[in-house]
């Protein structure tokens, strides 16, 4: 167990860098282009590499490639969230300058709910070893389950939570530039705005369900959960600008994941009697995600080349 100021270094770190990135780098609402997405992506990237090596040296050869592989798996399936984040904008019809404020305030949200639900899932599994195996069924479920659901099926508007708000709080007709509430004839309106914060926010939770646990099919140290898992959801919002003109691209990467999710899930079950080496684990996570980016470069399906045809012709 890690002592309490690696905790507490960790912790100020996040909250310094939120800080920054909210108050000063990102203060102004404005539209976020390819090369500062890239910028910003290459930083985040660095930082939670250097950090894996500042695990390897200090806690050890076992605990860095931990930490390397649950950061991998959590970025990757981060990429699911961004089909998500994808449809949600374009379904509110959020302009672009005020999309970075929402994955901002999300994010830190995120960061505080994950941390809790880490916590919550490193006590039952100590309490309660058995666990494991509940968890390793669910992820394996959940690989089938994302194999066989389509992007574009979400209706996020049609949210019960988002219906619910809409129905019993008082919600202003159109956006309020980049506000979230904003006062009308003395009285607080929540704006568009923060029922589009409030479906990122479902979003996350949703797929950490997921994510989480598949981390813990990896280790079973808390730290190394939730430093990995934070600096994979802190680079989330500069990949999600990076790459959102080009995710439809990816089609075969769903299928990449979807395995990473049967891998890991069928990993945690068979520990008992089968001992996967992290280094094995790390190798086989790149490798699938590796050949599914590969397929969807080389092959990609015909409507996708349909739509590349056309937009030749323009």
């Amino acid at each position: 167990m890690e002592p309490p100021l690696y905790w507490i270094l960790f912790n100020a770190f996040v909250l310094v860098a939120v800080a920054l990135d909210l108050g000063v780098f990102h203060r102004k609402a404005h539209r976020i282009g390819v090369r500062e997405a890239l910028a910003w992506s290459a930083v985040w990237i660095a930082l939670a590499m250097l950090f894996g090596f500042g695990v390897w040296k200090y806690l050890g050869y076992e605990r860095g490639l931990e930490y390397f592989t649950g950061y991998v798996i959590e970025k990757a399936l981060s990429v699911d969230n961004l089909f998500v984040f994808l449809v949600v904008f374009r379904v509110f019809a959020v302009q672009e300058e005020y999309q970075h404020r929402v994955l901002g305030y999300g994010i830190l949200g995120a960061l505080l709910m994950r941390g809790a639900m880490i916590a919550a899932g490193s006590a039952l599994i100590s309490r309660f070893e058995w666990i494991l195996y509940v968890f390793g069924a669910f992820i394996v479920y959940a690989g089938f389950h994302m194999l066989f659901v389509k992007h574009g099926q979400e209706h996020p508007e049609n949210n019960f939570l988002v219906r619910f708000f809409g129905k019993h709080f008082r919600v202003t007709q159109g956006y309020r530039a980049g506000r979230f509430f904003a006062r009308e004839n003395g009285k607080l309106f929540a704006t568009p705005l923060f029922v589009v914060l409030l479906v990122v926010e479902i979003t996350d939770v949703t797929f950490a369900v997921d994510s989480i646990p598949a981390i813990f099919g990896i280790t079973r140290d808390p730290f190394i959960v939730y430093t990995s898992n934070v600096f994979a959801i802190l680079g989330l919002r500069s990949l999600y600008f990076l790459l959102a003109s080009v995710l439809d691209k990816f089609a075969y990467l769903k299928f990449g994941l979807s395995f990473v999710l049967i891998f890991v899930g069928l990993k945690m079950i068979v520990e008992p009697w089968l001992h996967i080496p992290v280094i094995a684990s790390l190798g086989v996570v790149l490798g699938m995600l590796a050949l599914s980016v590969m397929v969807s470069l080389v092959w990609p399906p015909k409507i996708i080349q349909q739509n590349q045809g056309k937009t030749g012709h323009v």
